[in-house]
């Protein structure tokens, strides 16, 4: 017999976990069915960005920059420190316990808000009466079947695979194979310079890796603003000392019993290149296989993508979709904001995701992190802007932290003064972008943030100082 919910979500990562909850908050009886196992073949909630993205990486990071700072930077506090050595396998276990405690909390979130947890593959088979009918599997066997008033479709992504190539895990590896190297490999090829191949190649380059980035376009970090990116670039080959490689065009890949052969093509040049491990990180793709959509008339785009408006509802009657499913980038933050939105459209609420302020971070060292358009974006929008720009190098608690360099940068309409945009490259800028989210979406003025009080001594003050900077009445520079 059926199990019957008001809402069914499919998918349980940022997006889909998130939403379910909401909705059982709304009142709604509400489940959520997910797929993914672990390792060790349990089912873990969190989807790719808690078990194989996003807490994992930075679990890594963590780790790989405490080891850095421990050979090269303890010294200048008069720490004395000889012999240090990285354990990989206790560095792998630290980032597992921290998954399996965020996998468990969301099971714990679940049970509170009596949100049903069903483990498996969802699918549409068909609809009754009011009611759409959806079938469980797991290991090929039917386990469950569900009706459900309304569905959200919260499947994600999946790496985008090189054509031709094999990705095993081994030699050649996708984000999930970067997050579990149980050895530092000697010589490592990363294609793709995006966050995962950026922060990825961070990583095993502070653990002793020679790390190749190889990146097909011209510009590096085309998506961030182009200062921003200059400055980004020149830190992380001179000081992280990544060799990134750009406008490369890639040739015949050959993965052998040891190593990995790439051949490309740079400035007109033929170049071979061999390393032990090959981390391939150009994009993902939409997860819609084994859906049933055919099954049902969901419409899916020319890219594979669900088919969604503005509100996030399909082609179909309560048919919703959230997250890497759909158009729109690729962030945790704004599938779980998607998904509390259609949960709450769902009760009859007249909910907002604004695109234009979801702030973007690259957790190198430094941090990467902007929301609003970028100064390229305002030329070629013939907008009138202003700008203000301010260092780390001389902030005290930058100073103090040993992190004094990187750049804020604040864009402002030339007319009316109101916050266009903030970019910046610093120490823990994934915390200071907030402070422009929240102006720009209280549509606040430069001056606004130039008239608040930051705490001295405090990284803020320099995203005071580049408010000021932009009425040209900087105090420190």
């Amino acid at each position: 017999m059926s199990q019957q919910f008001d809402v069914v979500v499919i998918g349980g990562g940022p997006g889909g976990y998130v939403a379910a909850i909401r909705a059982a908050q709304l009142g709604f009886s509400a489940a959520c069915v997910d797929a993914f196992k672990n390792p060790e073949g349990k089912p873990s909630l969190g989807g790719t960005c808690l078990n194989v993205g996003c807490i994992p990486s930075k679990a890594l990071l963590q780790s790989s920059e405490n080891f850095h700072a421990v050979q090269h930077d303890f010294a200048k506090h008069g720490i004395s420190v000889s012999g240090a050595k990285m354990d990989v396998g206790q560095m792998l276990g630290r980032k597992t316990d921290i998954i399996n405690k965020n996998a468990a909390g969301i099971g714990f979130l679940f049970k509170k808000n009596k949100v049903a947890n069903i483990h498996g593959l969802a699918a549409f088979k068909g609809r009754q009466g009011d009611k759409w009918l959806i079938e469980v599997t797991d290991g090929g066997k039917v386990v469950d079947t569900l009706e459900a008033g309304h569905v959200i479709v919260a499947t994600g992504s999946s790496p985008r695979a090189l054509p031709g190539l094999a990705t095993d895990n081994q030699l050649v590896l996708d984000n999930e194979g970067a997050l579990a190297l149980s050895a530092v490999p000697k010589r490592l090829g990363v294609i793709g310079a995006g966050v995962i191949g950026l922060e990825m190649g961070s990583v095993w380059k502070r653990l002793g890796s020679e790390v190749t980035i190889l990146e097909a376009m011209p510009t590096f970090l085309a998506a961030a603003d182009q200062q921003i990116a200059k400055e980004a670039f020149k830190t992380l080959t001179k000081d992280t000392g990544l060799d990134i490689k750009l406008g490369v065009k890639i040739g015949e890949v050959k993965a052998g019993k040891k190593s990995v052969t790439v051949n490309y093509e740079l400035n007109g040049e033929a170049v071979k290149a061999e390393f032990d491990r090959l981390i391939v990180s150009i994009g993902r793709v939409p997860n819609t296989q084994g859906l049933g959509a055919e099954t049902v008339g969901l419409q899916l785009d020319e890219r594979g993508f669900v088919a969604v408006d503005d509100h996030c509802h399909t082609n179909l009657p309560n048919v919703w979709a959230i997250g890497d499913v759909v158009r729109g980038p690729m962030l945790a933050h704004k599938a779980s904001e998607e998904g509390v939105a259609v949960a709450e459209r769902i009760a009859g609420q007249k909910p907002h995701v604004d695109f234009g302020v979801i702030p973007w971070v690259i957790y190198t060292s430094p941090e990467i992190a902007w929301v609003g358009k970028t100064e390229e974006q305002l030329k070629a929008e013939g907008v009138e802007y202003k700008k203000g720009t301010s260092g780390f190098g001389a902030n005290g608690r930058a100073l103090g932290l040993g992190q004094a360099q990187g750049t804020v940068k604040i864009l402002a309409d030339a007319k009316t003064d109101r916050i266009l945009g903030l970019h910046m490259i610093g120490p823990m800028v994934s915390e200071l972008v907030s402070e422009g989210v929240v102006s720009m979406e209280f549509k606040a003025a430069s001056e606004d943030l130039a008239r608040i009080v930051h705490a001295h001594p405090s990284l803020s003050e320099v995203i005071h100082e580049a408010a000021l900077a932009a009425d040209k009445r900087a105090l420190h520079g």
